[in-house]
């Protein structure tokens, strides 16, 4: 049986306390905790950057699933490795140099991560085959949490999944109990849960169930 990773999104945390919200989502079964940095530049909104993902460093041990939403990205990448990151993504629209990005993620340690917006097809990351290790397909426009799912990304993630047989498939947005289903199905392997995890009541009992799905 394929093993589900859950990688709940603090985007939607409480960041009055981003310690508790965080020490939290380990204490309650994620695998990892996604980390959505952005510029404003590449997407319509600004999030956080290096001192947040340093402290949040601090409080767990879980992996940091660090996904960059920034124009240049390669600018960064030596400075998120440093502070803890785990895995490192970045979309191939914001990068001039893809190869070059990926390779200095690798060289220092860390796993590599591709993403996709919801109108780039798939098959443009086929040049870089072997120089990652996770797709990342956005499943809504990034930049906002709370999107509503874009019903298309089933069938992007089945192609991903042929065409990347040995990378994990990871799909963000707009991700609950109903949709996630439909994206394992489909062959994703990391789930990244926003508004479903972070208002859950019980954020235990919904992470089971989402990696149950």
């Amino acid at each position: 049986m394929r093993k589900i990773f859950v990688s709940p999104s603090i985007l939607s945390a409480d960041f009055a306390r981003l310690e508790k919200e965080c020490k939290s989502l380990e204490k309650s079964g994620a695998d990892w905790i996604h980390c959505d940095v952005m510029d404003g530049k590449f997407v319509p909104n600004i999030s956080f950057g290096l001192p947040v993902l340093k402290s949040i460093r601090k409080c767990v041990v879980i992996p940091l699933d660090v996904h960059l939403m920034i124009e240049e990205p390669i600018r960064y990448v030596k400075q998120f490795a440093e502070i803890g990151a785990n895995i490192i993504t970045f979309h191939i629209e914001a990068a001039q140099d893809v190869k070059a990005t990926a390779d200095l993620i690798r060289s220092c340690g860390k796993k590599v991560g591709l993403s996709v917006k919801p109108n780039t097809p798939v098959e443009d990351l086929l040049p870089y085959k072997g120089l990652f290790d996770m797709v990342l397909i956005m499943s809504v426009e990034p930049g906002f949490g709370g999107q509503k799912f874009i019903e298309s990304s089933v069938d992007k993630i089945r192609k991903a999944r042929e065409l990347f047989p040995d990378a994990l498939i990871e799909v963000d947005g707009g991700i609950n109990a109903d949709t996630a289903k439909f994206v394992t199905e489909a062959g994703a392997d990391v789930i990244v849960a926003g508004n479903a995890v972070m208002q859950a009541h019980n954020r235990k009992d919904v992470i089971e169930n989402l990696r149950k799905l």
